[in-house]
């Protein structure tokens, strides 16, 4: 298939390309390559791309309009894999304006990009972020997500409700993926094991938010390609058992689905700590701080649904994933 993939030179992105490439598709890989943190580490993942003859690389904005509508035109893609946004939560409370360009106009360009020229399936990144103040353990697709506690997480919900619009209106199939803490070799330098992975190296002191009692569903990358490319080839269909008078958030009787995929195994932040710091050999100072606005204490995905629709069944350990994280950025930096 011809597939675009947005975000390309992104964590996800690069590791989804590259799975896609691995497997015969033709992959046009968008990016706006921004400096919302280092576009060097951008560019060395493009460059595990670009040599491949199936990958071209296109730099663009999604928010920009005009180039979308000839990018789709020209190209007339097969299905579409939509990963670009601005991310984090945090920077969201400094820059707002960011998430509306990126986030809403840009996801509005890639609706009518697909509905305009016969995408087959459009599959987006939502995130766990959106269950906001839930407390009900583990998150559930079947939940109501109404909540959010910072503008990133509400845009991924608007960015669902957006996806629905489209699928009810055009029977576009759309699925979006809310991921949940996603970590890895050739993650993002705004992430907690990055972060934490350079501070211990250079012997600075780590921030602890919350004093240590947070708990996250951390996902390895590999676990995460694996189930957005069952996703993709498991087109969404419309629910013939959906109850207008009981509505299911998680289901429609247009072609529209979200699912969590996460890892199905929260651990707790200080675990996690430790086990960076197994993997380096050296332990860490910590500087305990209280939560952050706009942070929750923990995550924890129920990927029952997702499971059931595609087999996606993450197989890679907190201890494991941290390990080839550990050696990644050592042989990355020469560290």
């Amino acid at each position: 298939m011809k597939i675009l993939v947005t975000g390309a030179a992104g964590f996800i992105g690069m590791h989804t390309s590259e799975a896609l490439l691995a497997r015969g598709d033709e992959v046009v890989g968008l990016d706006n390559l921004n400096d919302y943190y280092d576009p060097q580490l951008k560019l060395d993942r493009l460059a595990r791309l670009t040599p491949h003859p199936a990958f071209h690389f296109v730099k663009l904005d999604v928010a920009d309009r005009a180039a979308m509508e000839r990018l789709f035109a020209e190209e007339k893609f097969d299905r579409v894999i939509h990963l670009a946004a601005q991310a984090g939560v945090r920077y969201s409370l400094q820059n707002p304006h960011a998430y509306v360009d990126s986030n809403l106009v840009g996801f509005i360009n890639i609706l009518e990009g697909c509905r305009h020229n016969r995408v087959q399936h459009l599959v987006y990144a939502s995130s766990s972020s959106v269950y906001g103040g839930n407390t009900k353990m583990p998150f559930s697709e079947h939940d109501s997500v109404d909540h959010p506690v910072s503008l990133y997480a509400a845009t991924k919900k608007a960015n669902e409700l957006m996806a629905h619009t489209y699928s009810h209106l055009y029977g576009l199939p759309t699925t979006g993926l809310r991921f949940f803490t996603v970590y890895g070799p050739w993650g993002r330098p705004d992430m907690a094991l990055f972060l934490f992975t350079n501070a211990i190296l250079e012997g600075r002191p780590i921030d602890v938010f919350n004093h240590g009692k947070m708990k996250r569903d951390f996902t390895y990358i590999d676990d995460i390609v694996q189930g957005v490319i069952r996703t993709l080839d498991h087109v969404a269909e419309p629910d013939p058992a959906f109850d207008p008078l009981q509505p299911d958030p998680g289901r429609s009787s247009a072609p529209y689905r979200v699912f969590n995929i996460g890892n199905h195994n929260p651990v707790e932040l200080m675990s996690f700590i430790e086990a960076i710091e197994d993997s380096i050999g050296s332990r860490a100072e910590k500087n305990f701080l209280p939560m952050q606005d706009g942070d929750v204490p923990a995550t924890y995905a129920d990927t029952a649904e997702l499971n059931g629709w595609t087999g996606f069944a993450p197989a890679t350990s907190v201890r494991e994933g941290v390990r080839r994280f550990v050696n990644w950025y050592r042989a990355y930096y020469g560290r």
